[in-house]
């Protein structure tokens, strides 16, 4: 049963990325359609899962390949950015952001120390804010 698969998968292009999210995202619809009753997100998951067949048996393989190129790039735009925000929050965490109000340079203060007078850095304003 195996060989079979893989002899019919020969020449075709098979899953990648952009299917797997596509899957996923068509059991989520198809869930939420189940449990909300809104017949429209059933019908637009089923139509998913649909494509997501027709990408994986489909034979023009450099097409396919070219659509997950350009999905790709848009999620680890998206990953990344996230990521981003991630460290940031872990970068910042026993620290305070200010926006200098002469020049909106950010200006990162220890938590916890009370009022105290910030010096930008940039424009060598001082201004007074609560840590």
């Amino acid at each position: 049963m195996r060989e079979r698969m893989q002899r019919f998968m020969m020449g075709r292009y098979g899953n990648d990325k952009m299917n797997q999210v596509l899957s996923v995202v068509s059991l989520v619809l198809v869930l939420a359609g189940i449990f909300l009753r809104v017949n429209i997100l059933y019908t637009l998951g089923l139509v998913l899962l649909v494509y997501v067949y027709f990408r994986t048996f489909s034979k023009n393989i450099p097409k396919r390949y070219a659509e997950n190129q350009a999905f790709l790039q848009q999620y680890y735009r998206l990953t990344g950015w996230f990521a981003g925000k991630k460290r940031s929050l872990e970068r910042n965490k026993g620290y305070r952001i200010y926006k200098c109000p002469g020049c909106s340079q950010k200006v990162r203060v220890p938590k916890g120390k009370g009022k105290i007078s910030i010096h930008c850095p940039k424009c060598g304003n001082d201004f007074i804010k609560r840590s």
